[in-house]
């Protein structure tokens, strides 16, 4: 089971520092382009366009990391009613799920990065498929964090929860 956790646990580092690290960017981003905008009539150009590629990529590396918390939207008031035996097929019929929608996502975002990297994106210069990139690593993500869900499911074992620790102190 080891052989897919240690890796997905650097992807998942990984995924969360990039993602992070966006999304701070972002908001730079923003507040420099309404500064520019509002406070000296200049909104640049170029902020529209970078802005964009972030929240690709802070929406489909989030996803990928909700996967993995198994956090992910669902509605669950239906499974927690039925026995073991179905919420543990309900739960493995969710993650082949998922597999299905990464591989969708993969070979769809596959063939429009081909077709596009060629054209660039306005103002920036950067290769069209670059848009489709992101969501092609993402997809990737998403279909192993869900295989190491399907192999915990089946092996028996409880996934390792972070626990939360509250101490009082008098």
């Amino acid at each position: 089971m080891s052989f897919l956790k240690r890796p997905n646990d650097f992807l998942f580092r990984v995924l969360l520092v990039v993602a992070s690290f966006s999304l701070a960017a972002l908001c730079l981003l923003v507040i420099y382009s309404v500064v520019m905008r509002y406070v000296f009539s200049d909104a640049p150009d170029y902020v529209e366009p970078i802005a964009l590629l972030l929240v690709i990529l802070i929406a489909m590396f989030g996803a990928a990391l909700k996967v993995r918390e198994g956090g992910h939207i669902g509605l669950d008031s239906l499974v927690k009613k039925l026995p073991e035996k179905g919420q543990l097929i309900a739960k493995g019929i969710q993650h082949l799920c998922l597999i299905a929608f990464a591989v969708a996502i993969f070979v769809g975002c596959f063939e429009m990065a081909e077709t596009t990297m060629g054209d660039r994106i306005p103002i920036i210069g950067v290769p069209e498929g670059v848009r489709y990139v992101i969501p092609i690593i993402a997809s990737v993500c998403i279909a192993l964090f869900s295989i190491e869900h399907l192999l915990e499911l089946f092996s028996g074992k409880k996934r390792e929860e972070p626990a939360l620790e509250l101490s009082a102190t008098e």
